[in-house]
């Protein structure tokens, strides 16, 4: 198995979110997979090809730089966040000067990949997800912006309700730099991207590639969702899993179905190959992600490894792909002050290990570069 192994630099502080002229799909594009073509290759005609949608009505280009204060609901959920050009220019040397926790380890070539289609593009074409716990006078600023009426409001092609404020007002944008610049962010979604942004600033320096854009929630205000990445393991079996698992000292009980999904929490695992069913509950859970015990503790003890790690976000689509040869491992949801904690203590998730949900549609705020 080709696992992610290289954790990327860490963005040091004071964090800094730099306004900047937002490109944006018309509303009835948004969120709709046709509109994908505006981005797809060739990577250099991206630029010539948005400026054409803009003349056609398309997409549109804001009038002047702001930070954009975005809220999306679907399904019930509203997620607002802060939207800006992230300063990329500056190293943490030591943990308490990091301002950005990746969690997860990246596959270098990967980001190198994404790096050179954004240079071609000249875009960020959507940004990286970042979590933290906002300061009251932060909320309280976003409260107000909030409450006016914003410049954008429509529902999209994917049934996200969108609103958009663009944010240019001094004080208010002297208050948001003020509280974010002693804020830490947990890297909730884009590892590859980030490390493609940092790729961009560390070959392209004292240009506009040292920024990448970025989405900062506060998760004491409108919380995304933390849930499960199951796993298929192709290339073992049923019965050599529940071997590994007990070799770890954890406790493996034959279930049925029903029972079997209705202990899946914070402490039990479900391991099945679509006819049997077993429920795992490792010892050591309150200390450790049960993802990490997953591939820390339990795969390393297989008699033969897996050949492939297959990911799923639901339980319906785990266990439509588990076999004899390919057994599914339904995992419990993770708790984020628990992500937290592991990952400012020095410690790292593997691959994978978390999605946070819901995430924002495509084409709503994208950030040309050199262009822009």
């Amino acid at each position: 198995m080709d696992f992610a192994t290289v954790v990327p630099p860490y963005v040091a502080k004071p964090l800094t979110l730099h306004p900047f002229r937002a490109v944006m799909l018309a509303p009835k594009r948004v969120g709709d997979p046709a509109s994908a073509r505006a981005l797809a290759r060739p990577y250099r005609d991206v630029a010539s090809r948005l400026t054409r949608w803009i003349e056609q009505g398309r997409a549109t280009s804001d009038t002047e730089p702001a930070v954009y204060l975005h809220e999306y609901t679907v399904g019930g959920l509203t997620v607002r966040g802060l939207v800006g050009a992230l300063d990329m220019s500056h190293r943490a040397e030591t943990p308490a000067e990091r301002a950005v926790w990746p969690h997860e380890a990246i596959h270098p070539e990967q980001a190198g990949e994404l790096a050179d289609r954004m240079l071609q593009m000249d875009l960020n074409p959507a940004p990286i997800l970042l979590v933290h716990h906002g300061d009251p006078a932060l909320r309280a600023v976003l409260a107000d912006v909030a409450r006016t009426k914003p410049g954008w409001r429509y529902l999209d092609r994917a049934g996200q309700r969108q609103r958009i404020w663009a944010i240019r007002d001094a004080g208010q944008l002297e208050t948001i730099a003020d509280t974010l610049s002693r804020s830490r962010c947990l890297l909730a979604d884009g590892h590859h991207r980030y490390a493609a942004y940092l790729r961009l600033q560390e070959e392209h320096p004292g240009t506009p590639w040292d920024a990448g854009l970025a989405m900062i929630v506060d998760q004491d205000d409108t919380p995304l969702f933390l849930g499960a990445i199951h796993r298929t393991l192709s290339g073992t079996t049923l019965a050599d899993l529940i071997t590994a698992v007990r070799a770890t000292g954890a406790e493996v009980t034959v279930s049925s179905r029903q029972h079997a999904l209705g202990a899946l929490d914070s402490t039990h695992l479900v391991l099945t190959d679509g006819d049997e069913w077993h429920t795992a509950a490792p010892r050591d859970l309150d200390h450790q992600a049960a993802v990490a015990w997953l591939h820390e503790r339990a795969l390393p003890r297989l008699a033969e490894p897996v050949q492939r790690v297959h990911h799923h976000h639901n339980v319906d689509d785990a266990l439509a792909a588990a076999s004899p040869t390919s057994p599914a491992v339904l995992l419990p949801s993770p708790d984020f002050e628990q992500v937290q904690t592991l990952i400012e203590s020095g410690g790292l998730l593997p691959e994978k290990a978390t999605s946070f949900q819901p995430k924002p549609s495509l084409g709503v705020l994208m950030r040309p570069v050199t262009g822009g």
